[in-house]
């Protein structure tokens, strides 16, 4: 499977790249992993915070594989437990759909153009998480899907 994450902004941080970096590594035995980061757009420079979204909406659908399976992550998404999550993504597979890629928007928020391009939304809860530490969850969390999938131990 070819999972692809979309984000705006880079992780700028050492300690949220070793963190994604090492999900990323252990991810490697399970699928392809593309980390695809858009620039974020500053609502000051860009004319407001509709100019900054439609800026950064045109960067995220272009960076979207074109046969994907998009997972937009939003805070009113559908909630998933792990498992839920883990058995969503062996649907997909078994489906015969190959390319998934997840998106995760700007601090303010994503244009309608991302929110029609999705196939479906995901939440990790009403919380408000940054947009760094949303990237390491997402990640730990696609790791754990395939773990829990193979019925492999790091699951518990």
């Amino acid at each position: 499977m070819n999972i692809t994450v979309v984000c705006v902004g880079k992780l700028k941080e050492k300690f949220w790249t070793e963190a994604v970096a090492e999900y990323a590594k252990r991810l490697r035995a399970f699928c392809k992993l593309d980390i695809r980061e858009v620039p974020d757009v500053d609502p000051a420079k860009a004319g407001g915070e509709e100019a900054a979204r439609a800026k950064e909406g045109a960067a995220i659908c272009a960076a979207i594989p074109q046969r994907a399976h998009v997972v937009l992550l939003a805070i009113e998404g559908k909630q998933r437990s792990s498992e839920q999550l883990a058995h969503r993504l062996e649907q997909l597979a078994l489906s015969g759909t190959s390319d998934v890629a997840f998106v995760i928007g700007g601090s303010c928020g994503v244009a309608p153009e991302v929110y029609a391009r999705a196939d479906e939304t995901l939440s990790f809860g009403p919380i408000t998480l940054p947009h760094n530490l949303a990237r390491v969850v997402l990640a730990e969390q696609i790791y754990r899907a395939f773990k829990i999938n193979r019925h492999e131990p790091y699951h518990k």
